[in-house]
């Protein structure tokens, strides 16, 4: 029976007439067989070429087999070699040691060859199925760690188009029912305006025909005080209308953001959807009680009609600037930032197909360690109850994934992080290649 000729065997004896009768017989079996005539040679020769197989003599000058036989399993790289323990039969040898040092098995002196033939064949077929056993092992657990990578992908996608689904049915309940009162009121405003104007002319004319008034009149204007009202009325009536233009004007906004009934792929004006974030989040960027209000720099180019998925593209634009937000009031709640908060935002048309969205805070910016995990999924910096790690998540698989564009970070210690978001200008030109 032949047995594949890379399988050596490595002979450790001192005693050359064991050495000469045992590679005779797995030579002629078809085995290599490289010989050490001690411990520590035989350790030497193992750093150059690694054997299939160990024949170790317990009794040997200098460090014995037990002693070989454990540095040898110390090693990362030899502890996995099978090693068979040879004895004589007149020696006294505890096997249990040889055992529990790491020894596969023992054969005993003089050597039988169809036994020294039949344990060497049978622990390098052990040998193989153990080695092919942990690459199999090793090869499932790296398509399990990929396989549960992407499903914690999905199911933050899911969650978050959860969230997302909820957050626009709410907004959309929430706008029609804001806009219906509010439709009611600023129309009347203009009415209202009106029929003011007439009224004051109306009394002007009064005061022209009669101005004399009677006692009673003259002391129920001067308690009124007739002039500053007819002054101070229709500015009244004028902010009623602006307030009412403002709220409107977020309805619209919030409608613009949510985009529930625009599930599909259009085209859309950037600029729009980053100034219905901004409006949102306009509060955010108001000054309080702990620090001045953020400055929002813009700096736009002319870009055209971007054709994306804009409640998609919006939900990026909203994690980018409140992260953004986040990272300043860390700062500045931690003394970190001495300068004005400032988000600046900046558009420009790439290569003629591809648009740029920067947005880059001056906070205290971001370390490198951190940086190369922030698009993992559930990685968070934030408390518990601030923040799940979604955010980052969500946006690179919506620009990557369902734009085929780029998002990546740059930052720098004390000047702060910029996002940047490249994306095509016309998406089905690149899915369709």
């Amino acid at each position: 029976m032949s047995h594949a000729t890379d399988q050596t065997i490595l002979i450790v004896d001192d005693m050359p007439t064991n050495v000469e009768v045992l590679a005779g017989a797995l030579i002629k079996a078809g085995y290599q067989v490289a010989v050490a005539l001690d411990g520590e040679s035989a350790i030497a020769q193992i750093q150059y070429k690694s054997p299939a197989l160990i024949l170790l003599d317990v009794m040997m000058p200098g460090i014995d087999g037990f002693e070989t036989c454990r540095r040898l399993k110390e090693s990362p790289q030899t502890r996995a070699i099978p090693i068979i323990f040879m004895t004589a039969l007149s020696e006294t040898v505890n096997k249990s040691k040889g055992f529990s040092l790491g020894a596969v098995d023992y054969i005993t002196k003089p050597f039988d060859a169809q036994e020294v033939l039949a344990r060497v064949g049978t622990h390098l077929r052990l040998y193989q199925l153990t080695t092919q056993l942990e690459e199999t092992v090793e090869t499932r657990t790296a398509e399990l760690t990929v396989a549960l990578e992407k499903l914690k992908q999905s199911q933050s996608q899911l969650i978050q188009t959860e969230k997302m689904s909820g957050l626009g049915q709410l907004v959309a309940g929430i706008a029609h029912e804001i806009n219906n009162p509010v439709s009611f009121i600023h129309g009347n405003v203009n009415h209202t305006n009106n029929y003011v104007c007439d009224l004051i002319e109306l009394l002007a004319l009064y005061q022209e025909s009669y101005p004399q008034p009677t006692a009673d009149i003259q002391a129920k204007m001067e308690e009124i005080d007739i002039n500053f009202l007819m002054e101070d009325l229709p500015k009244m009536v004028t902010s009623m209308k602006m307030g009412t233009d403002r709220i409107r004007q977020i309805v619209l906004s919030l409608r613009n953001f949510s985009r529930m009934d625009e599930a599909v792929m259009k085209p859309v004006d950037i600029h729009e959807g980053i100034d219905n974030t901004l409006l949102i989040l306009q509060s955010r960027l108001k000054a309080n009680s702990q620090r001045p209000a953020v400055e929002i720099v813009k700096d736009y180019s002319p870009l055209p009609p971007v054709e994306c998925y804009a409640s998609q593209l919006n939900q990026v634009f909203m994690n980018l600037i409140a992260n953004a937000l986040d990272a300043l009031d860390d700062a500045m709640s931690q003394g970190k930032l001495t300068k004005a908060a400032q988000i600046r935002i900046q558009t420009d048309v790439i290569q003629e197909k591809w648009v740029r969205i920067q947005i880059a805070d001056n906070g205290p910016g971001i370390p490198t360690a951190i940086k190369e995990k922030l698009f993992d999924p559930f990685f968070t910096t934030k408390p518990v109850g601030k923040g799940t790690g979604l955010g980052l998540s969500i946006s690179y698989k919506i620009i990557t994934g369902h734009h085929q564009g780029k998002i990546w970070c740059e930052s720098t210690p004390e000047l702060g992080t910029a996002f940047f978001v490249e994306i095509p200008r016309v998406l089905s030109h690149v899915e369709a290649k």
